[in-house]
């Protein structure tokens, strides 16, 4: 079976925490994604930020992304999978917390992220579909 390893894009770049949403933003448009994690000074994940988040939870609230870290956004614990999991505890992961991107850690360092995209390019339509219906339908 195949392993997150084998199903993600390698090579995510990760954003510091204490760079600005702006940053951020303009990192996502140059890479075209809508995600980046984030990860502290310690090179080590601290969370995961998207445009929707930049959006909603600080332009619309009326914050500022010129001054808004990125840390400040990527609160909570994590949310990420083993590099050498295989690809059904990626399903169950992602379906259990309900998320459609998934960073992949190898020796507690980003190596990749999976997405919505990855899964369909790797694992079966009836995998996919499953996965769907879970995470993109269910209320």
């Amino acid at each position: 079976m195949a392993t997150a390893r084998d199903i993600m894009h390698p090579g995510a770049e990760c954003i510091g925490e204490h760079q600005t949403l702006v940053y951020a933003a303009q990192r996502m448009h140059d890479l075209d994604i809508g995600a980046m994690p984030v990860c502290g000074d310690d090179d080590r994940l601290h969370g995961i930020i998207t445009d929707r988040d930049i959006v909603v939870k600080c332009v619309a609230a009326g914050g500022d992304p010129a001054t808004t870290t990125a840390g400040t956004l990527a609160q909570g614990t994590p949310v990420f999978i083993g590099a050498d999991e295989d690809a059904g505890e990626v399903l169950h992961v992602m379906e259990k917390h309900r998320i459609r991107r998934l960073p992949v850690i190898d020796d507690h360092r980003l190596v990749g992220m999976i997405s919505e995209a990855d899964l369909s390019r790797h694992l079966s339509e009836q995998a996919v579909g499953h996965f769907v219906e879970e995470v993109c339908t269910s209320g």
